[in-house]
């Protein structure tokens, strides 16, 4: 499976840009699955739903399954912050792409997502593993450094997905390389 960390501050446009690399990679053949870290802490059931009168009643893990879905729910009796590799292996392997929203300071490639208006520093000046820069303006002479890193159309998830499936096996993830 190939992987590329979607990164940048908050409210930079990192989700609008994976909701357009979804459907874009899919049109090309590509089975897509998206990691997400949340800082804090997240629903994904409601309450009174049998799943969350499980997790409520105090189980670790409770599975759901359908014809359509599978959910795991794990709850943990302590806060543990886990890596990016730690969520990568919960996936199922047939995979071609693995979206990872977040995990901004992870050891990944990473596409930076980046706005000038935004007005939050760039991480590509510090960051070895930014490969790419996603911007409104797809040209490298608004950026707060010059970079030799490709500059995309942050709105043009077509040319970002062009340009993925054109780097070959360079987002190939090796799980054994990150072994703890």
């Amino acid at each position: 499976m190939n992987v590329i960390v979607v990164a940048g501050y908050s409210g930079a446009g990192k989700t609008t840009l994976v909701e357009r690399l979804i459907p874009a990679l899919k049109a090309r053949g590509q089975r897509v699955s998206v990691v997400k870290h949340a800082h804090h802490r997240f629903e994904m059931d409601h309450p009174g739903k049998d799943t969350w009168r499980h997790r409520e009643a105090g189980a670790f893990e409770v599975v759901a399954a359908s014809p359509r879905r599978l959910v795991l729910q794990r709850e943990f009796e302590r806060e543990v912050e886990l890596t990016v590799h730690h969520a990568l292996a919960e996936l199922y392997t047939g995979v071609d792409w693995v979206l990872v929203e977040g995990y901004r300071d992870c050891n990944l490639p990473k596409l930076e997502v980046w706005r000038t208006a935004h007005g939050k520093p760039a991480l590509y000046p510090n960051d070895p593993f930014v490969v790419a820069i996603a911007t409104e303006v797809p040209n490298a002479t608004h950026l707060p450094q010059p970079t030799g890193l490709p500059v995309l159309d942050l709105n043009d998830g077509n040319t970002v997905a062009d340009w993925l499936l054109s780097q070959g096996e360079r987002f190939a993830y090796d799980a054994a390389q990150f072994a703890d």
